[in-house]
């Protein structure tokens, strides 16, 4: 008797069955899990916060889109009130306006928030500011103001939340990250800096909330086709207004928002968003440090060269 007809083939369409009925439960775990959920997006109205929106606007969840600008969220709402669902329940989002580098409107935000929905099920800290620059010409001023928006801000709101999470023993906290929170690259120190602090604050919070049952997942993209390099700040302050090579060849917000809604829905804790070189090079720096910093110096070179020229 054949083996293969009689055993290996039986065991492997066994597998793959076994393979398509657990991705069927996690599929419909993960529907269960967003829909009717109270989402918070910040920086909602550009780019990956964007997308993000639509996406769960499109899973059934209950959105609250948070940015500085009240125009861009307002037709933000309008663009997904046309977006209908016929598998699912849409809600018309509510809107929050403040700006993310200012701890205290981060506060009254976060009131406003609470009064308004009760409860927070999932927390998505987008909002962002690159920078450009070399660490001797920029002033300290610079690096606060990145810190403010990238790290200090999202800590705000997330402290500010975090008590109601903690007393309905339910919630879900997401950081936007960055590959720039794992390894550092020449002419990027404040963003790079704020990212790695990011990376350690939520794997702190991770671990601290874990016995409240709320969950905390690290987002951390490559390069993204959004205005991310365009509206970087430089060494004096002023707008980038460039966009890099790298990022308009970058994946599309649309994508990396699509792995940030399955990797919210299947409960991640950690989601590296990257090409291969990126991806090779966060393992480099902790393997192979001395290479990667070689690497760097020679990166640092040549864009010296570059801008020289």
């Amino acid at each position: 008797m054949d083996l293969t007809s009689t055993v290996i083939i039986p065991l492997l369409f066994g597998s793959l069955g076994i393979f398509a009925l657990f991705r069927l439960l996690q599929w419909m775990r993960m529907r269960a899990y967003l829909q009717e959920a109270v989402v918070v997006i910040t920086g909602a109205t550009s780019g990956l916060g964007k997308e993000c929106a639509k996406a769960f606007h499109a899973a059934g969840s209950k959105l609250v889109l948070c940015g500085r600008d009240s125009e861009k969220l307002k037709d933000l709402v309008q663009e997904l009130s046309t977006v209908t669902n016929h598998r699912k329940n849409t809600h018309k989002p509510h809107t929050v306006i403040f700006d993310l580098s200012d701890t205290k409107t981060v506060l009254n935000a976060a009131e406003e928030i609470l009064k308004y929905l009760g409860h927070v099920d999932i927390l998505i800290n987008n909002a962002g500011i690159s920078f450009r620059g070399t660490i001797v010409d920029t002033g300290l001023d610079v690096d606060k103001k990145v810190m403010e928006t990238n790290y200090f801000g999202p800590v705000a709101l997330t402290k500010a939340l975090l008590p109601s999470m903690i007393k309905r023993r339910q919630g879900h906290i997401v950081a936007i990250s960055s590959v720039q929170g794992k390894i550092s690259i020449p002419f990027r120190s404040a963003y790079a800096a704020s990212k790695h602090a990011t990376q350690a604050f939520f794997d702190c919070l991770r671990a601290e909330v874990e016995q409240y049952d709320i969950d905390v997942t690290v987002i951390s993209p490559g390069y993204i086709q959004t205005n991310l390099s365009l509206n970087a700040v430089t060494a004096d302050g002023s707008r980038y207004g460039v966009t890099d090579k790298n990022t308009a060849e970058g994946q599309t917000a649309a994508e990396v928002a699509q792995v940030v809604l399955n990797a919210v829905g299947q409960k991640r804790k950690e989601v590296l968003v990257a090409g291969l070189t990126p991806s090779l090079a966060v393992y480099l720096r902790n393997l192979f440090p001395r290479l990667f910093f070689t690497l760097m110096a020679a990166r640092a070179k040549k864009e010296r060269k570059a801008k020289d020229s």
